[in-house]
């Protein structure tokens, strides 16, 4: 089985993974921006976008096919659940990976006794609930949690929406097997492994990847990056493009750099 991946602009590789219930056309005009810079390959999640869904179900599984479709070596910027896929993928084969930037994201994504800053359980499992019910609905209620308290929400929401319709909805057994990775992946212990620099980069008003987030990284990573972009939600790329831009770029070199 093969993922959909397209690729744009010439330079060194960069790999982008979007997030979950997405597809990669929602990078778009930002994947543009890096391509002036960077050969870009999109890369579409399994059951996602334009690619097929096999029943897989474990992050392993999703990162092989990611790393299937990539570039022998590149340096991955993944967003959300894409983030995940990305660790996971440095952990598999490191010597692929040259540098990660996670951006909104975080190696757990719901709060534990000893992880306060992540999403609240009883809001993953309301999804997974409305998701048995009725897919579409559910897509709906995460676009709109990612939007919450961003600067210019609704603009934000209308823009990824259009995005999203660029390509098929995500097949309902990818849907729910990626809310269980959400719900059920920890990979905080598998840091202290990478063998890959790491920028971190949050959106301050973040409710599912808090930007609270970035103060803990460095107990498993001490020489991480972290960066907050003021104002923005989960989407920072969608809803402050400029500035997520003008920080890539600057951190994109010090990781192809070492």
């Amino acid at each position: 089985m093969r993922l959909a991946s397209e690729t744009r602009g010439s330079g060194r590789d960069l790999v982008m993974i979007h997030g979950w219930g997405m597809n990669s056309s929602v990078w778009s005009d930002f994947a543009d921006r890096l391509a002036a810079n960077y050969r870009i390959t999109l890369v579409d999640l399994p059951g996602h976008g334009n690619s097929p869904f096999a029943g897989q179900r474990a992050l392993e599984k999703w990162a092989d096919a990611c790393l299937d479709a990539a570039p022998d070596r590149a340096v991955w910027l993944g967003w959300s659940l894409g983030a995940m896929v990305s660790l996971q993928a440095a952990l598999l084969q490191p010597a692929r990976i040259e540098g990660i930037v996670v951006l909104a994201g975080t190696p757990r994504f719901v709060q534990g006794d000893d992880w306060p800053d992540a999403m609240a359980p009883r809001t993953l499992d309301l999804f997974i609930q409305i998701l048995e019910d009725d897919h579409g609905k559910a897509l709906e209620r995460f676009l709109a949690l990612q939007m919450l308290g961003s600067d210019l929400a609704m603009e934000t929401l209308r823009r990824l929406k259009s995005r999203l319709r660029q390509r098929p909805d995500p097949h309902p057994g990818a849907l729910e097997a990626g809310l269980d990775l959400l719900k059920n992946c920890d990979l905080r212990e598998g840091l202290e492994s990478l063998d890959c620099p790491t920028v971190w980069v949050y959106g301050e008003r973040d409710t599912l990847a808090p930007a609270a987030a970035a103060g803990v990284i460095g107990r498993w990573l001490p020489e991480a990056e972290t960066h907050v972009i003021r104002g923005a939600a989960h989407t920072p790329f969608l809803s402050h493009p400029a500035e997520t831009h003008r920080l890539l770029i600057r951190r994109l070199e010090s990781l192809y750099e070492r």
